[in-house]
């Protein structure tokens, strides 16, 4: 069944509303630009630190151009790198991340961070995974939150996560978060992770305290 909808309601998403479409091809205007997208700027992948050149394979360093695997079939540029006691991940922004109005959705920067905190404990070579696995079932979960958003990304932008260690206590750690594009900062947050085993809290590993502690 078809929906009818009168002259004043929202187009579908993914629709284009008809007043964004006056002037676009028809035959008044028919050499009309459209406007330039405002992630247009920030398209294209940011290029690695240069102290992290080797880690993406000797060829980029003869041709320019990223190995596609890296040594022993893993894939380091997805896991992002440690600079200056901080976990840097490059994120792009889909069409999956966005609202109705093309700007990322606030949820959307909370799943952001998250693989910011994941990565970082892979940076570190503790994975959730093998913690959960090896530690009768150990897991970490979010505490509380505190956050600010300061700026909007859109679709087609380059974001980075900064994630870094900011407070350690015995089961839980404070971590400070800032989504960025380019030198802007969009998002900040603190963010407190508790260590629990069975829906009760404990000690982080020392294993883990010591890798996140060490300068």
């Amino acid at each position: 069944m078809s929906e009818r909808r009168g002259a004043n309601t929202s187009p579908l998403r993914g629709e284009v509303a008809p007043e964004a479409r006056e002037g676009v091809g028809s035959a008044t205007s028919p050499n009309a630009a459209l406007p330039p997208h405002p992630g247009s700027l920030t398209r294209s992948d940011p290029p690695p630190p240069k102290s992290d050149v080797s880690e993406l394979g000797r060829q980029e360093q003869i041709s320019g151009t990223p190995e596609i695997r890296g040594e022993g079939g893993s894939w380091p540029h997805l896991s992002g790198f440690m600079q200056d006691g901080a976990h840097i991940l490059p994120i792009r922004v889909y069409y999956e991340d966005t609202d109705f109005s093309a700007r990322v959705y606030h949820a959307s920067y909370l799943r952001f961070m998250e693989r910011g905190r994941t990565e970082l404990l892979r940076a570190v070579e503790v994975a959730q995974s093998d913690l959960h696995a090896d530690m009768d079932g150990l897991a970490f979960v979010v505490r509380k939150m505190s956050i600010d958003f300061l700026g909007g990304a859109v679709m087609d932008d380059v974001l980075t996560i900064v994630t870094r260690p900011k407070e350690m206590r015995g089961a839980s750690m404070t971590l400070a978060q800032e989504v960025r594009r380019g030198d802007e900062v969009l998002v900040t947050a603190d963010v407190m992770v508790a260590a629990v085993r069975g829906g009760r809290a404990v000690r982080i590993p020392d294993e883990l305290r010591t890798a996140l502690t060490t300068p």
